[in-house]
């Protein structure tokens, strides 16, 4: 079966994309009040952040979140190992590493190929076959982690996250603002005051179906692959799949799951597999990714009047597809750099081989 749809952020053929996520606890842990969140704040900023912002600006090539040496603040205040940009050996190579939390979750910036020039870098968690998206920027993520501290109880509070955020505190949250509004549920004061986020969507369909109201999940479901809402995520078609599925919508559900594998596979938000499993196919797209990037594959797409360069920014991001399968991301690393260099990218091509 081919793939239809056009080039969304950074190559080959996409359908109409939307975005990424399932429920997660978030660590919280805290350093002991003998740290002085002033110290974490001029050793953060002062080292590590210069380190991440030159980094996106050199090698990433493209322009820093304004807040990011606050967001690199807050993860190390949280009890986050803050690591480095170039740390991307095993991770997909469009990553740029953060942090490291207890567990081995890497926290870490997307750098899209061929992102509009206003599209904002998203904080995503890196697992093998991809990414699971956090927030659609920086801003976003900050504002949600100073919500989700506000909301807790006194005892649990971990103040020195308000220290760390510094001056964008001022910008994003202002302390207090979550008990001021008299909206008693978290999730909807995120919804309402912060913006969409994955989880809280999935989590909200997943209440519907608690108290048995099917339509309810139904339209939320639907709601969450607007394309206005996470461009060129696919979790949003994948969960949406499973929503569906779970009613005995089975054929719509086959249609969504999809249109979830014409967005880019790492951004499935889980295996390729079960994905595919609910659109009915085996190996047949798989089989069809390889024919393309092929000599003969490229040269069938000339003749049918591609340009050049698009062929081979196609030919990247089916790599990328491909190597998300097994998760196998630095097999494929030399020929998706050859690709970005092909296509006049010579600065993608740099930052995807970056090691450390």
């Amino acid at each position: 079966m081919k793939l239809g749809g056009g080039v969304v952020y950074g190559g080959g053929p996409r359908g109409n994309v939307v975005p990424l996520l399932l429920s997660r606890g978030k660590a919280s842990l805290r350093f002991s009040r003998s740290y002085s969140p002033s110290a974490v704040i001029a050793t953060v900023n002062a080292d590590l952040s210069q380190d991440h912002v030159s980094f996106v600006k050199d090698v990433a090539a493209t322009q820093p979140p304004h807040h990011l040496s606050h967001l690199l603040t807050i993860l190390k205040t949280r009890g986050e190992s803050i690591i480095s940009p170039g740390a991307k050996q095993g991770l997909i190579p469009l990553a740029i590493p953060l942090s490291k939390n207890t567990s081995g979750a890497v926290t870490a910036l997307l750098r899209w190929p061929t992102a509009p020039p206003e599209m904002e870098m998203p904080v995503v968690e890196v697992n093998k076959h991809g990414v699971w998206l956090l927030a659609k920027s920086v801003d976003q993520f900050i504002h949600r982690i100073l919500v989700e501290e506000d909301a807790k109880n006194s005892q649990e509070r971990n103040e020195d996250i308000f220290y760390a955020s510094a001056d964008a505190l001022e910008k994003l949250y202002r302390k207090g603002d979550f008990a001021e509004s008299k909206i008693s549920n978290l999730d909807i004061y995120l919804l309402k005051k912060v913006g969409i986020f994955p989880d809280i969507i999935e989590r909200k369909v997943i209440r519907h179906f608690e108290e048995g109201d099917h339509v309810s999940a139904l339209v939320t479901g639907e709601f969450y692959t607007k394309k206005e809402h996470f461009p060129g995520f696919a979790r949003p078609f994948v969960f949406n799949a499973e929503v569906l599925l779970r009613v005995g919508r089975n054929v719509e559900a086959k249609d969504a799951a999809r249109g979830a594998l014409k967005s880019p596979w790492w951004t499935l938000g889980c295996k390729y597999e079960d994905v595919a499993n609910i659109a009915q196919w085996e190996d047949e797209q798989i089989e069809y990714i390889k024919e393309k990037v092929t000599e003969e594959g490229r040269q069938e797409d000339i003749k049918k009047g591609k340009e050049p360069a698009q062929v081979v920014l196609d030919e990247a991001a089916f790599l990328l597809d491909l190597a998300s399968v097994e998760g196998t991301w630095d097999e494929y690393l030399d020929r998706i750099a050859e690709c970005y260099e092909e296509a006049g990218l010579k600065d993608v091509a740099k930052f995807i081989l970056y090691r450390d």
